[in-house]
Protein backbone atom coordinates (compact mmCIF):
# COMPACT_ATOMS: atom_id res chain seq x y z
CA UNK A 1 0.00 0.00 0.00
CA UNK A 2 1.49 3.46 -0.87
CA UNK A 3 2.39 5.90 1.68
CA UNK A 4 -0.70 7.97 0.10
CA UNK A 5 -3.31 4.76 0.92
CA UNK A 6 -2.28 4.92 4.47
CA UNK A 7 -2.46 8.27 5.08
CA UNK A 8 -5.93 8.33 3.97
CA UNK A 9 -6.80 5.41 5.73
CA UNK A 10 -5.41 6.45 8.87
CA UNK A 11 -7.54 9.91 8.26
CA UNK A 12 -10.75 8.06 7.98
CA UNK A 13 -10.27 6.83 11.21
CA UNK A 14 -9.19 9.61 12.98
CA UNK A 15 -12.41 11.26 11.74
CA UNK A 16 -14.43 8.42 12.66
CA UNK A 17 -12.63 8.16 16.29
CA UNK A 18 -13.80 12.05 16.33
CA UNK A 19 -17.41 11.94 15.05
CA UNK A 20 -17.99 9.05 17.51
CA UNK A 21 -16.36 10.81 20.47
CA UNK A 22 -18.79 14.01 19.12
CA UNK A 23 -21.63 11.58 19.15
CA UNK A 24 -21.07 10.11 22.76
CA UNK A 25 -20.38 13.64 24.02
CA UNK A 26 -24.19 14.44 22.85
CA UNK A 27 -25.65 11.32 24.17
CA UNK A 28 -23.98 12.17 28.08
CA UNK A 29 -25.42 15.67 28.08
CA UNK A 30 -28.68 16.31 29.72
CA UNK A 31 -31.18 18.73 29.41
CA UNK A 32 -30.74 21.80 31.48
CA UNK A 33 -32.14 21.83 34.20
CA UNK A 34 -35.79 23.38 35.71
CA UNK A 35 -33.87 24.54 38.93
CA UNK A 36 -30.82 26.12 39.20
CA UNK A 37 -29.63 23.70 42.06
CA UNK A 38 -30.94 20.44 40.68
CA UNK A 39 -27.61 18.68 40.08
CA UNK A 40 -29.08 15.05 39.14
CA UNK A 41 -30.41 17.36 35.83
CA UNK A 42 -27.49 18.95 35.02
CA UNK A 43 -25.09 17.48 32.31
CA UNK A 44 -22.18 15.23 33.34
CA UNK A 45 -18.48 16.35 32.54
CA UNK A 46 -15.85 13.66 32.61
CA UNK A 47 -11.98 14.47 32.15
CA UNK A 48 -8.96 12.21 32.55
CA UNK A 49 -6.01 11.80 31.94
CA UNK A 50 -5.38 8.11 29.83
CA UNK A 51 -9.31 7.88 28.31
CA UNK A 52 -10.53 4.94 28.24
CA UNK A 53 -13.46 3.45 25.62
CA UNK A 54 -16.24 4.82 24.20
CA UNK A 55 -19.63 2.66 23.18
CA UNK A 56 -21.97 5.27 21.70
CA UNK A 57 -24.83 2.87 20.77
CA UNK A 58 -24.71 1.80 24.08
CA UNK A 59 -24.50 5.07 26.34
CA UNK A 60 -21.38 3.44 27.88
CA UNK A 61 -17.74 4.99 28.79
CA UNK A 62 -15.04 3.78 30.86
CA UNK A 63 -12.24 6.45 31.17
CA UNK A 64 -9.32 6.15 33.74
CA UNK A 65 -6.27 8.10 35.23
CA UNK A 66 -6.87 10.93 37.53
CA UNK A 67 -10.52 11.05 36.25
CA UNK A 68 -12.55 14.39 37.15
CA UNK A 69 -16.54 14.58 36.74
CA UNK A 70 -18.50 17.38 37.52
CA UNK A 71 -22.31 17.62 37.35
CA UNK A 72 -23.70 20.93 38.80
CA UNK A 73 -22.26 21.81 42.07
CA UNK A 74 -21.06 17.68 42.40
CA UNK A 75 -17.36 17.06 41.50
CA UNK A 76 -16.03 13.43 41.98
CA UNK A 77 -12.11 12.38 41.75
CA UNK A 78 -11.30 8.56 41.13
CA UNK A 79 -8.41 6.63 39.49
CA UNK A 80 -11.22 4.82 37.42
CA UNK A 81 -15.02 5.20 36.31
CA UNK A 82 -17.67 3.24 34.39
CA UNK A 83 -20.23 5.67 33.20
CA UNK A 84 -24.22 4.94 31.78
CA UNK A 85 -26.98 6.86 30.49
CA UNK A 86 -30.37 4.96 30.62
CA UNK A 87 -33.38 5.58 27.65
CA UNK A 88 -34.79 7.76 29.66
CA UNK A 89 -31.71 10.08 29.99
CA UNK A 90 -30.95 9.59 33.34
CA UNK A 91 -26.48 9.06 34.15
CA UNK A 92 -24.93 6.79 36.54
CA UNK A 93 -21.30 6.24 37.44
CA UNK A 94 -19.24 3.94 39.53
CA UNK A 95 -16.11 5.58 40.42
CA UNK A 96 -13.31 3.09 41.80
CA UNK A 97 -9.99 4.68 43.96
CA UNK A 98 -6.96 3.10 43.84
CA UNK A 99 -4.52 1.79 45.74
CA UNK A 100 -3.74 4.45 48.97
CA UNK A 101 -6.42 7.09 46.97
CA UNK A 102 -10.02 6.27 47.84
CA UNK A 103 -12.79 7.86 45.11
CA UNK A 104 -14.11 11.01 46.33
CA UNK A 105 -17.50 12.89 46.26
CA UNK A 106 -18.47 16.53 47.38
CA UNK A 107 -21.84 18.39 46.62
CA UNK A 108 -22.91 21.81 47.93
CA UNK A 109 -26.34 21.61 49.89
CA UNK A 110 -29.12 24.05 48.93
CA UNK A 111 -29.48 27.20 50.27
CA UNK A 112 -26.61 26.62 52.49
CA UNK A 113 -23.17 27.35 52.54
CA UNK A 114 -22.73 23.83 53.46
CA UNK A 115 -21.36 20.75 52.02
CA UNK A 116 -21.52 16.94 51.79
CA UNK A 117 -18.19 14.91 50.93
CA UNK A 118 -17.05 11.69 51.65
CA UNK A 119 -14.78 8.88 50.48
CA UNK A 120 -14.89 5.28 49.50
CA UNK A 121 -13.11 2.57 48.06
CA UNK A 122 -16.09 2.55 45.39
CA UNK A 123 -18.66 4.88 44.24
CA UNK A 124 -22.51 4.53 42.90
CA UNK A 125 -24.09 7.53 41.85
CA UNK A 126 -27.40 7.53 40.52
CA UNK A 127 -29.13 10.37 38.99
CA UNK A 128 -32.52 9.08 38.46
CA UNK A 129 -32.37 8.28 42.14
CA UNK A 130 -30.46 10.98 43.47
CA UNK A 131 -28.41 9.02 45.51
CA UNK A 132 -25.07 7.85 46.15
CA UNK A 133 -23.15 4.53 47.67
CA UNK A 134 -19.76 4.82 49.51
CA UNK A 135 -19.06 1.21 49.48
CA UNK A 136 -16.24 0.13 51.85
CA UNK A 137 -13.70 2.12 54.13
CA UNK A 138 -16.21 4.82 53.75
CA UNK A 139 -16.56 8.08 55.45
CA UNK A 140 -18.84 11.08 54.77
CA UNK A 141 -19.04 14.19 56.12
CA UNK A 142 -21.05 17.34 56.47
CA UNK A 143 -18.91 20.80 56.45
CA UNK A 144 -20.08 24.14 57.30
CA UNK A 145 -17.77 26.24 55.50
CA UNK A 146 -14.61 24.57 55.87
CA UNK A 147 -15.37 23.34 59.51
CA UNK A 148 -16.56 19.59 59.65
CA UNK A 149 -19.78 19.50 61.83
CA UNK A 150 -21.09 15.83 61.14
CA UNK A 151 -18.80 12.48 60.39
CA UNK A 152 -20.31 8.76 59.77
CA UNK A 153 -18.07 6.05 59.04
CA UNK A 154 -18.95 2.19 58.03
CA UNK A 155 -18.74 -0.24 55.43
CA UNK A 156 -21.60 0.98 53.42
CA UNK A 157 -22.94 4.84 53.35
CA UNK A 158 -25.93 5.81 51.10
CA UNK A 159 -26.95 9.16 51.04
CA UNK A 160 -29.99 10.34 49.17
CA UNK A 161 -29.32 13.72 48.28
CA UNK A 162 -33.04 14.54 47.91
CA UNK A 163 -34.21 13.99 51.17
CA UNK A 164 -30.74 14.31 52.80
CA UNK A 165 -30.75 11.56 54.47
CA UNK A 166 -28.14 8.63 55.35
CA UNK A 167 -28.13 5.11 55.77
CA UNK A 168 -24.89 3.49 57.38
CA UNK A 169 -23.60 -0.47 57.48
CA UNK A 170 -20.77 -2.02 59.53
CA UNK A 171 -18.42 -4.33 58.12
CA UNK A 172 -18.02 -7.79 59.81
CA UNK A 173 -14.22 -6.98 58.99
CA UNK A 174 -12.02 -4.47 60.00
CA UNK A 175 -10.76 -2.62 57.76
CA UNK A 176 -7.61 0.14 57.83
CA UNK A 177 -10.05 2.80 57.60
CA UNK A 178 -12.32 1.33 60.35
CA UNK A 179 -10.07 -0.70 62.35
CA UNK A 180 -13.27 -1.56 64.49
CA UNK A 181 -15.23 -2.84 62.04
CA UNK A 182 -18.29 -0.83 63.31
CA UNK A 183 -20.45 2.04 62.63
CA UNK A 184 -19.16 5.59 63.94
CA UNK A 185 -20.86 9.01 63.81
CA UNK A 186 -19.91 12.17 65.73
CA UNK A 187 -22.97 14.71 65.52
CA UNK A 188 -23.12 18.61 66.18
CA UNK A 189 -25.98 20.62 66.85
CA UNK A 190 -27.18 22.74 63.87
CA UNK A 191 -25.73 26.36 62.89
CA UNK A 192 -28.37 28.70 65.16
CA UNK A 193 -29.76 26.50 67.82
CA UNK A 194 -29.83 26.67 71.37
CA UNK A 195 -27.62 23.73 72.00
CA UNK A 196 -25.09 25.66 69.69
CA UNK A 197 -25.24 28.57 71.28
CA UNK A 198 -24.76 27.58 74.22
CA UNK A 199 -21.69 24.97 73.22
CA UNK A 200 -20.51 28.11 71.99
CA UNK A 201 -20.22 30.07 74.83
CA UNK A 202 -19.36 26.93 77.02
CA UNK A 203 -16.01 26.93 74.89
CA UNK A 204 -15.42 30.35 75.43
CA UNK A 205 -15.69 30.44 79.05
CA UNK A 206 -13.24 27.37 79.17
CA UNK A 207 -10.38 29.18 77.51
CA UNK A 208 -8.70 31.87 80.41
CA UNK A 209 -6.14 33.80 79.91
CA UNK A 210 -2.69 32.67 78.86
CA UNK A 211 0.05 32.62 82.46
CA UNK A 212 3.76 32.54 82.67
CA UNK A 213 4.92 29.85 84.53
CA UNK A 214 7.35 31.24 87.55
CA UNK A 215 10.99 30.99 86.85
CA UNK A 216 12.34 29.01 89.46
CA UNK A 217 15.05 30.54 91.87
CA UNK A 218 18.69 28.92 90.99
CA UNK A 219 19.57 25.29 93.50
CA UNK A 220 21.44 26.78 96.11
CA UNK A 221 24.80 24.21 97.39
CA UNK A 222 23.58 21.05 99.44
CA UNK A 223 19.75 21.32 97.79
CA UNK A 224 18.37 17.89 96.66
CA UNK A 225 16.45 17.86 93.42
Amino acid sequence: MTNSCLDAARAARFRHWQLAALALAGAFALAPAHAEKADRLKEMNIVSDRGGKLDQQNRFAEVEGNVVITKGTILMHADRVQVRQSAAGYDTAIAFGASGRPATFRQKRDGADEYVEGEADRLEYDARTDTVKFVNNAVVRRLRGAMVTDEISGNLITYDATTEKMTVLGGAEATPGNPSGRVRAVLTPNAGSEAAAEAADAAASSVGPLKMTPTLPPPKAGDKR
